[in-house]
């Protein structure tokens, strides 16, 4: 999965996102920080390949993107939107494919503009990196070949304060930025950062007026953060493999970064530093259970002042647990609880 699987919809209801073999399927809470609904398949019985991206824009909106099956082994890109975390989501509608045909190319990432427009970004069949985006009164722009050289599946998109949408990848040897320049237009590449890179580890998050950072984590196990105009800072040694989740919240008044990653031993991980000040430095604590091996951490707020909470979920197994911030000074977390 690609994406916010866990967020906090406009009513403040958290919600999951959990891919199977061949659907997506979706749990909420009852009421903000209540009980749980069961889980609920995504857009109806339309199959799905594994492989999904989601996206939530200012509005509180979810965009979901997976691949659906095609005719000899061919895949489409199929969208849907989903309004509220314990509401139906609509039908998946077809967005195509960045070949016009062809077979699934990577998993899809998905960032919203501040206009409500998802943009979906896939690596094509030449291995450059290729963009569809929503028109602001309906239907979908033609398909962008973004350029790009070797780019590896596991693409960062999102979207920054100012409303532009931005979108990092991985190539061997480095990792390249697009950024918009207007709202409406397509990204374009801005800059490249020479550097060693473990393929799957890119996540990134918002963290200021001025831009975006994304971390990674090279072949010796660093996790590093990286903002575009800045050189790399290595931050500490990532505690398993795959991507962290990074949100930020207030930490005792201050703008923190909170970073989350399921760790090598099978518990949550937690480390936390002031935004964009990757130089205080950030230690790993460890919190919950043992979870399964294809278990992913993500961090959201919830509707308590946009209070922290973290979640892990297991693809195979659909085991969920959740933890919020205790209402106290510093990061200590309440006891996880099945979902």
């Amino acid at each position: 999965m690609n994406g916010d699987w866990l967020i906090r919809g406009r009513d403040g209801r958290l919600g999951v996102y959990h891919p199977t073999d061949d659907g997506v399927l979706s749990r909420a809470e009852h009421r903000p920080g209540g009980g749980w609904t069961a889980p609920r398949r995504v857009g109806g019985e339309q199959e799905l390949r594994p492989g999904l991206g989601v996206g939530q824009g200012a509005d509180g909106y979810a965009h979901l993107v997976s691949w659906r099956p095609a005719a000899k082994g061919e895949a489409v890109l199929t969208h849907s939107t989903h309004y509220r975390p314990d509401l139906a989501a609509l039908d998946w509608a077809p967005v195509g494919h960045p070949n016009r045909k062809g077979p699934r190319t990577s998993e899809p990432a998905v960032a919203v503009d501040a206009q409500g427009r998802a943009h979906v970004f896939v690596v094509n069949g030449g291995q450059g990196l290729s963009m569809v985006a929503q028109r602001e009164k309906g239907g979908w722009d033609p398909w962008r070949d973004l350029k790009g050289s070797r780019v590896q599946d596991g693409l960062a998109a999102l979207t920054g304060e100012s409303g532009l949408v931005e979108v990092y990848a991985a190539v061997p040897g480095g990792i390249l930025h697009w950024a918009q320049e207007k709202p409406g237009e397509p990204p374009v590449m801005t800059e490249s950062l020479e550097a060693r890179v473990r393929p799957g580890t890119l996540s990134a998050l918002t963290t200021s007026a001025r831009g975006t950072t994304v971390f990674y984590t090279d072949p010796e196990g660093l996790l590093c953060a990286w903002r575009p105009g800045s050189a790399p800072v290595a931050l500490l040694y990532a505690a398993g493999p795959g991507p962290v989740s990074a949100t930020r919240c207030l930490l005792d008044g201050h703008d923190c970064t909170v970073l989350a990653q399921r760790a090598a031993n099978g518990r949550v991980v937690i480390a936390a530093y002031p935004t964009e000040a990757e130089s205080a430095g950030a230690w790993w604590a460890e919190s919950g259970p043992e979870l399964p091996e294809d278990a992913r951490v993500f961090l959201a707020g919830d509707a308590h002042s946009g209070r922290l909470a973290a979640a892990a979920l297991s693809p195979s197994t659909g085991r969920l647990v959740l933890t919020r911030r205790k209402d106290e000074p510093g990061l200590a977390l309440e006891p996880w609880r099945e979902i």
